[in-house]
Formats: C-alpha cells, sequence, structure tokens
C-alpha cells in the first residue's frame, strides 16, 4: 500500500524540479492619486490661500501656544504639511532672524541629504519665497518660506508618517509638491493684528 501511495507522489515531485526558474521582479506600492482640486482657507487667521481639497486644516498639536500654526493633513497619502506663521518685530522676531532659523532648520537634513536644492521665487502678491527640495531618505522632502520682509512669515514642511523609502512615495511627494507650490502662488497675508 505505501509503495502504491510513494510512487505518484515520487514521479510528481520529480516532474515539478524541471524548468527554468525566474525570480519576482521588484514591485512597488501602487499608489492612487486623487483628483486635484483647491478650496480657500476661511480660518481667522493673518493669512489665507488655497490648499488641496484632498487636505484637512488641523491645528498644530505639538505647539498648541500658536494659534496661527497648523497642519494640512494628507490622510489618504500619509502626508502632513507643517505650516508655521510668525509676525515680523514682535518678540524680537526680525526678518533676519527668523530667515535665519529656517535655513538652519534645512540644513540639520545635510547629513542623511543627498542634495539641497533652493530656489528664489516671487509671488503674484510681490512676496519673497524660497522653496527647499531634498533629495535622499529625509524625514522631509520639500520646505519653503514666504514672506513680506515687513511684517508677516509663514514656513511649511512636508512630512510622511510612514517607514516607505522615498523613492517609492516620489508620486505623492510630486503631487504635494504641486499643491504647495499652488498654496504659495495664492497666499495672502491680511496685515491684521493676529498675535
Amino acid at each position: 500500500m505505501k509503495r502504491i501511495f510513494l510512487g505518484p507522489l515520487f514521479l510528481f515531485l520529480l516532474s515539478s524540479c524541471g524548468g527554468d526558474f525566474l525570480p519576482k521582479p521588484k514591485g512597488y506600492n501602487r499608489i492612487d492619486l486623487p483628483e486635484r482640486g483647491f478650496i480657500l482657507l476661511d480660518e481667522e487667521k493673518p493669512y489665507t490661500f488655497e490648499y488641496s481639497k484632498n487636505a484637512s486644516v488641523e491645528p498644530d498639536s505639538f505647539n498648541l501656544a500658536e494659534k496661527n500654526w497648523i497642519n494640512l493633513n494628507y490622510n489618504e497619502l500619509g502626508g502632513k504639511v507643517h505650516l508655521t506663521y510668525l509676525p515680523l518685530d514682535s518678540k524680537g522676531k526680525d526678518l533676519k532672524t527668523v530667515m535665519k532659523d529656517a535655513i538652519n532648520l534645512t540644513a540639520k537634513h545635510q547629513i542623511k541629504a543627498y542634495g539641497i536644492e533652493e530656489s528664489v521665487l516671487l509671488t503674484p502678491k510681490g512676496y519673497t519665497g524660497v522653496v527647499a527640495e531634498l533629495s535622499g531618505e529625509v524625514p522631509t522632502q520639500f520646505q519653503f518660506f514666504v514672506t513680506d520682509s515687513t511684517s508677516n512669515f509663514l514656513r511649511g514642511a512636508l512630512y510622511f508618517n510612514t517607514s516607505m523609502k522615498n523613492d517609492s512615495l516620489a508620486p505623492v511627494i510630486e503631487y504635494i509638491k504641486v499643491d504647495l507650490i499652488h498654496l504659495i502662488n495664492t497666499l495672502e497675508f491680511k496685515n491684521l493684528n493676529f498675535q
């Protein structure tokens, strides 16, 4: 009885050993990007801009004392943009000091970054901005700041809450970068007395 059972099993095992073996190709996560659209920020802040309809506005939970700091949370994409606002010439925060702080925060990533590409821009409202794109396995791949040089300073940084490598996140990073460039181009400081 055992011979009858082992015979077909042995033939099956022998026949399965032939042929070429091909390893599976490397796979990447499938990321479906949502349709792009923008809405106007309608909160009592010293600034306004158009942001992605795919992001939700949340108060900054790291510094609750700063009422004008917010996060744009891209829940579906796993990204978050931290926006920090500083009024200039108050509490010793002049333009030179806050710009130096923003540049130093970007420079801290030089240890892991393959490169940092910075661009200076002028927005349609006449504000000056600096955009920094970081490459490599860094926690933030895109940072910017925009100022009117006299009263207002807004800084933003994109972060992801994932262990996925940045090359796999490249389509999402590019998608959110386009949204942030739109935010920068539609930014308007209200010049009201918000403290």
